[in-house]
């Protein structure tokens, strides 16, 4: 099987992993440079001795790397601890550097809450969404205050895949504005399928988060292009360009290169191979078990490795206690409690109805998914599926 990486608790089955969306496996390229970086006495790249030099050498090195990856220049790369502080600096960021930190922001309704929560705490405006979770430019210009300073739209949503076009939106939005904001789109579900540098040419802000592209937890990257006013959240050192400041997390910065460059120069086939894993399971699902609906049907409008399902006859949560028991991993983002159905803010967004979205299922395959997981999972889900369905009465 692909990453099996212990066994279920309660049955020994060998662990399917199918949260890769969530986070996924160290990419060998990324293990090796963690364990060539962590390995002896290394300097603060602040320092002046010669290991102080060398880590900052590595941290050059790794800011080229990514700068490509994403389409930006070397110092237009800041270096943060992960894609929810990323999105946090870009809009609190430009947010107090304008209008005495009363500026206006906007974002889609279907971002991650580390887009969405700065936007309700500042006040600020959220674009609705289509049924697939994809905002339309031609609704941005009545909807977007010409005063706004700041606007989000992610790249892929991070729950049911959807890809946005970050072009067409970010011309809407700087139309609305007279050129005035600046657009920001949270790239993290997107960098491991999609062609970033491309795709986000437009946009003035990109967030990226390494543990979803196969390097290590706790290290992420913000691009701020050049001239993009962005007053710094956390201040002392004066690191990245006095963007950001504390001592940089060298060997997770130098793994999380590593494993870009490994995702760049494998997405084509890597994109190829696991959209057909995931149509392998959706399709052999739903014959096996019937009633399973694409939460977004067209698979050319979201990211290869999203296999988000509404599942007839069940409720979610108790589906993943089962499938969890049975040794595959997998998420929902809705919940139940006394009975009530509550949809996350996404499939609430997309209008997706509340006896639907009960059954929502993540199923996300990642860099390192095989057909053994793929055909594991299917025996795993439907078994659950029909037992789930026989205690509530229906076949």
């Amino acid at each position: 099987m692909g990453w099996a990486v212990a066994s279920s608790a309660v049955t020994g089955a060998p662990t399917v992993y199918l949260d890769h969306a969530a986070t996924t496996p160290l990419r060998p390229e990324a293990r090796v440079a963690l364990a060539e970086w962590s390995d002896g006495v290394r300097g603060n790249p602040s320092g002046a001795h010669h290991l102080a030099r060398a880590a900052r050498r590595a941290l050059d090195d790794a800011r080229d790397v990514l700068a490509e990856a994403l389409g930006a220049g070397p110092g237009d790369i800041v270096f943060t601890a992960g894609g929810t502080e990323a999105d946090n600096l870009a809009l609190f960021g430009v947010a107090e550097s304008a209008a005495g930190g009363q500026a206006r922001v906007a974002c889609s309704a279907v971002e991650h809450h580390a887009v969405l929560e700065p936007v309700h705490r500042l006040g600020g405006v959220v674009l609705p969404v289509d049924g697939s979770g994809r905002v339309d430019p031609a609704t941005v210009a009545g909807l977007v205050p010409a005063d706004t300073a700041v606007v989000s739209v992610m790249l892929a949503n991070n729950e049911v895949g959807t890809v946005n076009p970050i072009a067409g939106l970010a011309a809407a939005v700087r139309e609305a504005t007279d050129g005035r904001a600046v657009f920001h789109t949270d790239a993290v579900a997107a960098f491991p399928w999609l062609d970033v540098a491309r795709l986000a040419a437009a946009a003035d802000l990109i967030s990226v988060s390494a543990h979803k592209f196969g390097g290590p937890q706790g290290v992420g990257v913000l691009v701020v292009r050049p001239g993009v006013p962005l007053r710094p959240r956390l201040l002392g050192g004066g690191q990245e360009r006095d963007r950001r400041s504390g001592t940089q997390n060298v060997a997770g910065i130098v793994a999380m290169a590593a494993a870009a460059a490994a995702t760049v120069a494998g997405r084509p086939d890597t994109v190829q191979r696991v959209g057909a894993l995931r149509d392998r399971f959706v399709d052999r699902l739903r014959v096996a078990v019937g009633d399973v609906d694409e939460t977004v049907p067209d698979r050319g409008a979201k990211v290869a490795g999203n296999a988000h399902l509404c599942i007839g006859g069940v409720v979610s949560e108790e589906l993943l206690f089962l499938l969890d028991h049975g040794g595959v991993c997998a998420s929902a983002a809705s919940s139940c409690a006394s009975g009530a159905i509550q949809l996350s803010h996404v499939l609430a967004a997309m209008g997706v109805n509340r006896e639907r979205g009960g059954g929502a299922v993540r199923f996300s395959l990642g860099w390192c998914s095989t057909e053994a997981d793929v055909d594991a999972a299917v025996e795993v889900v439907a078994a659950a599926v029909c037992r789930l369905r026989a205690a509530r009465g229906r076949r």
